[in-house]
């Protein structure tokens, strides 16, 4: 009985032992900041191409030596993550990077597990120019190209829908993407001229048909002074104040 409850616990040990050591890492884009500590080796890849077909042996391959190598070995699927398609600027599949504690490098050797081992063991990765600050993956301008990636996913997904639920002709969702693009323009303008209005109120305007004399004496410069500062509080009760200091402006 004990030897049949010590193979039943191997059987379902061993294999999630096993699986643990070549294990490739799926990264996300809820979890990609996991790669700013540590080292790590990230390949962008798309189901669909043959060269990312050919590449997944090797990199599986790689992934075996991971534990040794201390680095975690990765993946993202540009087809699933588009956020972080437009956050690393993948323009070619497979692209692989290469991470230490925040600092990216592209990687641009060979694509055999034998050169990915090489390149971690003997360090080779210090002899290629790390991606500039502004570009970095956890930069602002790379999350603004995050979050467009992702708007253009989500307004093409709005299309099919439209296109292929709905029953809308092509023409009919271009209609319906336009008047959204003109309302949402219309609001944000009307919010940016309250901000603007808020933070930089029109000035008042002095009474039409008032004009101060060209030459002033002291003591109505001294008058005109006080009308500024009166007019420039933002509460005043007592306007017959002001009117009497105009008066006495032109009499002076």
């Amino acid at each position: 009985m004990a030897r049949y409850i010590a193979s039943c616990f191997l059987l379902v040990l061993l294999p999630a032992v096993l699986a643990k050591k070549g294990d490739v890492i799926e990264i996300t884009d809820h979890s990609w900041r996991d790669v700013l500590q540590g080292e790590w080796m990230i390949k962008f890849y798309a189901p669909w191409c043959p060269a990312c077909q050919k590449l997944q042996p090797e990199w599986e391959e790689f992934a075996d030596w991971g534990d040794d190598l201390n680095v975690n070995i990765a993946k993202v699927d540009v087809t699933a993550q588009p956020g972080l398609s437009g956050r690393f600027i993948i323009t070619a599949l497979p692209t692989i990077y290469h991470c230490k504690d925040g600092v990216f490098r592209k990687y641009q050797g060979s694509r055999t597990h034998k050169d990915f081992i090489s390149f971690i063991n003997e360090k080779e990765w210090e002899s290629i120019e790390a991606v500039s600050s502004w570009f970095s993956p956890d930069s602002l301008l790379m999350s603004g190209m995050s979050t467009l990636f992702q708007l253009s996913v989500w307004i093409r997904n709005c299309h099919n829908y439209f296109v292929e639920d709905v029953g809308l002709p092509v023409w009919g969702s271009y209609v319906v993407f336009g008047l959204m693009t003109l309302f949402l323009g219309l609001f944000l303008g009307l919010v940016l001229v309250f901000i603007a209005d808020y933070l930089c109120p029109t000035k008042r305007q002095r009474p039409q048909g008032f004009a101060y004399p060209k030459k002033l004496t002291p003591e109505a410069a001294k008058l005109l002074k006080e009308l500024e500062e009166e007019e420039d509080r933002e509460e005043t009760g007592d306007h017959g104040t002001k009117e009497n200091l105009r008066k006495r402006i032109g009499k002076s």
